[in-house]
């Protein structure tokens, strides 16, 4: 299999610590690159090759949900989900509407987990 690349992009450096040492645990071979905003998030995602994004929703500069609809296009085979603390239902819909997924924060190694096998 070859290097899988994973993108965190969350304002709390906390919980990209979290995610980083959740993720480096299960696959220890991963590049993991972080950001603190969208336009942060979008600007490492150029010429990278991603196949996992966690996205928070609230967050400064750029929000998860613009940065999404511009980061979805470049990676349409990556698994991207809001992993986020606003449960809103309309950025549930925006989810469902980008085609990615939403998992509700508090982060556990659980749902991480699961979703990034």
């Amino acid at each position: 299999m070859s290097q899988q690349n994973c993108l965190i992009a969350d304002d709390s450096r906390m919980s990209r610590m979290m995610l980083k040492k959740i993720i480096s645990t299960l696959h220890p071979d991963w590049q993991i690159i972080e950001a603190e905003n969208g336009e942060e998030a979008i600007n490492k995602a150029e010429g990278q090759d991603l196949h996992v994004i966690l996205l928070d929703f609230n967050m400064p500069v750029m929000d998860g949900g613009k940065a999404a609809e511009k980061i979805r296009p470049l990676f349409p085979e990556a698994k991207i989900a809001f992993l986020t603390a606003n449960v809103q239902e309309s950025i549930q819909l925006l989810a469902k509407k980008l085609q990615i997924d939403f998992i509700p924060k508090p982060i556990t190694e659980e749902k991480i987990k699961q979703y990034v096998g």
